[in-house]
């Protein structure tokens, strides 16, 4: 099957190698670029942090409060952001293994209210996790340590590609990457409404963006995990 992955780097890549692994040709054209906030302000004494994705520890490498950040317990949303969290140095971290919901839920089970907790975030983000946990009782600081910004439109191979038909599926790993992917097509002058590929989400809130403007074939993977959009793929 020839696919388009969107998703921004390292992460696009990690899932094409897998893709092509299997069999499939992959184009790889990242419409979000990531840009760490290092001067964040992190200053504080935290129960626990929590993030919702792998972006989130981008920063810390350069950042003055990293040390004290990396020893303070860790909740991630899923094993992806788990492990990119292992990587950058944290050293007790938890996984909710789904979605913002469950990340919530694991914190109001492992955390004694009223926390505090620093939530590691980024500019735009889907769901109200700070706003879920403060009506549960805690104290939030909703750091924002990373921003995703983008160029409107699609390279011009992609989009001849999606116009000839050439592309048999994208891969939406996100809604905030949905979003791009719904804004650059329109840039490209491509109305989703017009695109004859399928469309392999990550959850029911990632496929709501392309829905809403008239994407069809549309698919859901059972579970918010990688392993589980690239099984939908498989699977066609």
């Amino acid at each position: 099957m020839r696919l388009l992955i969107t998703r921004p780097e390292p992460q696009g890549e990690r899932t094409a190698a897998a893709l092509r692994a299997r069999g499939h040709a992959v184009t790889l054209a990242p419409l979000l670029r990531i840009e760490p906030r290092i001067d964040a302000d992190l200053r504080g004494a935290w129960a626990a942090a929590l993030m919702t994705s792998a972006n989130a520890v981008r920063f810390l490498r350069q950042h003055a409060r990293r040390a004290a950040i990396l020893a303070t317990p860790l909740y991630t949303v899923g094993k992806r952001s788990a492990e990119a969290a292992r990587e950058a140095g944290f050293a007790r971290v938890q996984s909710a293994d789904g979605d913002a919901r469950d990340l919530v839920k694991l914190v109001t089970r492992s955390v004694p209210a009223p926390g505090p907790l620093l939530y590691l975030a980024g500019e735009d983000r889907a769901g109200d996790v700070d706003g879920d946990l403060v009506a549960a009782g805690y104290r939030v600081r909703t750091a924002i340590v990373y921003r995703a910004s983008n160029d409107g439109v699609l390279p011009e191979a992609v989009a001849q590609a999606l116009r000839a038909g050439a592309i048999d599926g994208v891969l939406h790993f996100s809604r905030r990457t949905a979003e791009a992917f719904v804004v650059a097509a329109a840039g490209s002058g491509l109305p989703l409404n017009s695109l004859k590929c399928n469309h392999f989400c990550l959850s029911a809130q990632v496929a709501e963006a392309l829905a809403a403007t008239g994407a069809a074939r549309i698919s859901v993977a059972p579970r918010p995990e990688e392993a589980a959009v690239i099984a939908l793929v498989d699977a066609l």
